[in-house]
């Protein structure tokens, strides 16, 4: 089993959804995006996605976009962050899974990004803007390396593109709650619960909820639904308010884990 899968496996025997913290490489420094990612599984990660900084974001709001530049210009590249993993894998077994564009995974080269990443240790990665039918020249150097290709799946996907979204995907489906950028709206679980259902009709994989989950109350309202909660901006304007206060983003991260343990 993949870190990912017993992670998940885990949660589930605790009757618990896993926590999915997001955080921007490099943001507000390299050094800093190091410390506050190896205090996550303190805090109560269960697997934790990592952005890959890029400078013309298209799903990101203004909060994860403005991160993005902040790391930029602190000087952070795809190759710097496989080294900050490289150095957070050493210590901890958390799942890691990237998160961002095709663009600088491209430039990188496809083949050179698999086994560098899988030599790092990283366990997936989400591409926003790489669907399906644009994805056939990624998708088997990185399954070659062990990497999970997750998939993101709109309301508006639900029912139509479901098989061919979930067709191959692997370590976990992430179910966008909103139909917009991420810290943009409030995510509703009455509005989510029956396209989880249809989406759990065609795969057996784990089904995780993001976009527009901001407080602890709003990761208990669906920790009943999904298996697993994933947080974003939220954190990320704590990290811009508290310039990278370890102790400050770690006290959120805390109380919005607490929100998966189920009743």
């Amino acid at each position: 089993m993949s870190r990912i899968d017993t992670r998940f496996a885990q949660c589930k025997a605790e009757n618990r959804a896993a926590f999915i913290p997001f955080i921007m490489a490099g943001d507000p420094s390299p050094e800093a995006s190091l410390d506050l990612l190896n205090a996550l599984p303190g805090a109560g990660a269960d697997i934790i996605e990592i952005g890959i900084p890029f400078s013309d974001p298209m799903a990101d709001g203004p909060v994860i976009a403005e991160a993005g530049l902040r790391a930029l210009a602190a000087g952070m590249t795809l190759e710097k962050l496989l080294a900050m993993v490289t150095k957070f894998r050493a210590v901890h077994d958390t799942p890691i899974v990237l998160m961002g564009y095709v663009n600088p995974v491209y430039v990188y080269g496809y083949a050179r990004f698999a086994a560098d990443a899988a030599k790092a240790g990283v366990d997936g990665i989400i591409l926003v803007d790489a669907p399906p039918e644009e994805a056939s020249e990624m998708e088997p150097v990185l399954a070659d390396h062990g990497i999970a290709f997750v998939r993101l799946i709109a309301p508006t996907s639900v029912p139509d593109r479901l098989p061919l979204l979930a067709r191959g995907a692997q370590g976990y489906l992430y179910y966008i709650s909103i139909t917009g950028i991420t810290g943009a709206a409030s995510a509703t679980p009455q509005a989510i619960e029956r396209n989880l259902a249809e989406i759990r009709k065609v795969t057996s994989l784990p089904v995780c909820v993001g976009f527009g989950i901001r407080t602890p109350a709003d990761v208990a309202s669906f920790a009943g639904l999904a298996d697993g909660v994933v947080v974003g901006s939220a954190i990320v304007k704590k990290i811009a308010d508290t310039n990278g206060d370890v102790t400050q983003v770690s006290e959120l991260v805390q109380a919005l884990a607490e929100g998966c343990r189920r009743a």
